[in-house]
């Protein structure tokens, strides 16, 4: 994976468009990760998807499914209940005090609670979750664009990239990287997909509130990406010129430790 991805510029993307999904579904598997030929073709596959899906369109939306097709169990995954002391006051308010913070490259910082987030129009969205770890699932989503949230922030003409900052703080896990990786979780996209519009800032699922174990109170959905880039547990979205200084450089917390920035599926 290239640390400075070629992308589209700011400029044409404050429409609501998108690019095709497709792409390959990484495995992140370790074996594979420590092989330096394994992950310079990798690298280089991931640049030629990332390019092919910039250049065949922008309004092509990932297949969306129909009720019937809903998953009956749909599996939690990564964090399930964060413990750092801000998230469990929210949660045990449920959530009436909690506020999105939109800042970093924007005009109009705002912040915004989840009673305001509600009252957004929503767009609501049938989709299939490809878990890097083999599983899929299907489920439904309700929340704004993303887009609408930048558009009355007012992105600045420098800005390329968009971060979420997460309440999960994966700390030290085996299973999700051992000591050295403690972490808060974050995660970034470009442009481009922050302005498709099925990149959506979830507060519902399956006709519901979102729960804790699902990311409660907001979570993303970048519907053509893999799993881990639909960042649970969103606390601030900001804009940004670049990846540096964040974690690693590398966009993500499994990306500062060898998983694909552009996941595209």
């Amino acid at each position: 994976m290239t640390d400075s991805p070629k992308i589209l510029t700011r400029r044409g993307l404050l429409g609501f468009g998108g690019v095709a999904a497709g792409g390959m579904l990484l495995s992140g598997c370790d074996k594979l990760l420590q092989s330096d030929k394994v992950n310079g073709v990798v690298r280089s596959a991931e640049n030629a998807t990332y390019r092919w899906q910039r250049l065949i369109g922008r309004d092509a939306l990932a297949r969306e499914f129909t009720a019937a097709d809903m998953s009956p169990v749909f599996k939690a995954n990564g964090t399930r209940d964060p413990q750092e002391p801000e998230y469990v006051a929210h949660a045990a308010e449920k959530f009436v005090n909690w506020k999105l913070a939109i800042g970093g490259l924007v005009s109009n910082p705002m912040t915004l609670s989840l009673a305001q987030l509600r009252q957004m129009p929503a767009r609501t969205q049938i989709t299939r979750h490809d878990c890097v770890e083999g599983w899929s699932a299907i489920g439904q989503w309700t929340g704004p664009q993303l887009g609408l949230l930048l558009k009355a922030a007012g992105l600045k003409t420098n800005a390329r990239y968009i971060v979420f900052h997460c309440a999960d703080n994966y700390g030290g896990e085996l299973s999700k990287g051992g000591a050295q990786s403690t972490s808060i979780y974050y995660e970034s996209i470009d442009l481009v997909d922050a302005f498709h519009p099925q990149t959506i800032l979830a507060h519902g699922m399956n006709g519901a509130p979102l729960t804790v174990a699902h990311g409660a109170p907001v979570r993303m959905r970048i519907e053509r990406q893999i799993g881990y880039k639909q960042a649970k547990y969103v606390m601030g979205i900001e804009a940004v010129s670049s990846l540096a200084g964040f974690g690693s450089g590398k966009g993500g917390y499994w990306e500062d430790r060898g998983y694909e920035w552009y996941a595209g599926i």
